[in-house]
């Protein structure tokens, strides 16, 4: 399917596909080990074949979405957004900010938010260790009180037991009140691992194509997908040594010594 690019700057790019559809599901790009390129990316065909155009956002660096560049986009989101009938997106970690940043230039009604951060002002997280990438962030251009929109429906992911994203989610929620909360232990960062471990995103996806979007639903998916997730038993094993939970551990252990034991697919 061939790629549109819909803004093309230095520092951001925007590129849609299937731009004839009425409808939109949108993308970011999250934070990269090794940043100072943009990636080549595809439609996600899970929603082109269902109807669906889908802009995917990308920073160069891992700047949050933050720099010279930032105004402009909004404004060609805010043109290009305004004649389709529905607008939804996913995004994960600083793709998740990027989400709510840019929420309203979008006109963005649902989204999926994986771990997302609030801000990465020095005065709200002095201690990330991201705070060195995002060195020049600009806190009054990245505010979401001023650029998100509140009344956003969706959910929030994340791991209740990473103090940090935990603090990111209360802090999201407390701008966009009618985003729900989703704990999903020992899930990771981003909190859709052992989602992810257990099959695909197609899954958390669908929700936003054909909901409801609750994050109940959310919570079965992954409930239902732990049991066979290495990551997850792993995860609570260690989480029950941190918190000397002895039959927690043990728990832990059996699922880990149960899935060893399972044969392997093809075999």
């Amino acid at each position: 399917m061939q790629e549109t690019r819909v803004f093309d700057g230095e520092k951001l790019r925007a590129s849609l596909f299937n731009p004839g559809a009425d409808r939109l599901f949108v993308t970011f790009r999250q934070r990269v080990a090794v940043a100072g390129e943009f990636e080549d990316r595809g439609p996600v065909k899970n929603m082109t074949r269902h109807g669906y155009a889908h802009l995917h956002i990308q920073p160069r660096y891992n700047d949050w979405y933050i720099n010279g560049e930032t105004k402009a986009l909004s404004r060609d989101l805010k043109d290009l957004t305004k004649g389709y009938e529905d607008v939804c997106a996913m995004g994960f970690s600083m793709g998740g900010y990027g989400a709510l940043r840019f929420s309203t230039a979008l006109h963005l009604k649902r989204l999926i938010a994986v771990s997302p951060q609030y801000t990465i002002a020095r005065g709200v997280v002095p201690h990330d260790r991201r705070r060195k990438e995002a060195e020049s962030f600009d806190e009054a251009l990245g505010d979401l009180i001023r650029y998100g929109r509140h009344d956003l429906q969706g959910v929030v992911l994340f791991d209740p037991f990473r103090k940090m994203d935990l603090s990111h989610a209360l802090f999201v929620q407390a701008v966009f009140s009618d985003l729900q909360l989703c704990r999903l232990s020992c899930g990771g960062h981003p909190a859709s691992q052992v989602i992810r471990e257990g099959g695909s995103f197609w899954d958390l996806q669908s929700l936003l194509r054909d909901g409801p979007l609750t994050a109940a639903r959310v919570l079965q998916l992954h409930r239902s997908r732990r049991r066979q997730s290495p990551t997850y038993w792993q995860r609570l094993a260690r989480v029950a040594r941190q918190r000397r939970r002895p039959l927690l551990g043990a728990a832990a252990d059996a699922g880990l010594e149960r899935l060893a034991a399972a044969p392997k697919k093809g075999q």
